[in-house]
């Protein structure tokens, strides 16, 4: 997968994360954990696409563990939004196995440019 694909792949990522608590309670749990959820998500295409122009391999592993940090927070609330029955059940699994499979991404990336950073 390239930066294309990936950048891509987290916009669509957001995007799919505001649909979903656009149908959230329209009550003060639906309101908090929908405004940290959106939050979240949305952080981690724009982070990514910042790590994308970094300056340096440094800035680049910095950066992407911000996005790791930002996509593993998306994952506690969609866990949340399970747990605490908010939504639509399928649709936050779909959601939720999305976010595990971009932070695993993320994650590999970020030890990938360590090791390299090191040789």
């Amino acid at each position: 997968m390239n930066k294309d694909d990936l950048k891509d792949r987290t916009k669509k990522f957001a995007l799919e994360i505001i649909t979903l608590v656009d149908t959230f309670p329209k009550n003060n749990v639906g309101f908090v954990i929908g405004k940290q959820l959106i939050r979240s998500a949305t952080s981690v295409g724009a982070n990514y696409r910042s790590a994308c122009r970094a300056k340096s391999r440094a800035d680049f592993i910095a950066k992407l563990g911000t996005v790791e940090e930002e996509s593993d927070e998306t994952i506690y609330w969609l866990e949340i939004v399970l747990d605490a029955n908010i939504a639509d059940f399928e649709k936050t699994k779909k959601l939720l196995k999305e976010a595990n499979e971009l932070t695993a991404i993320f994650t590999k990336s970020k030890i990938t440019a360590k090791t390299k950073e090191r040789k």
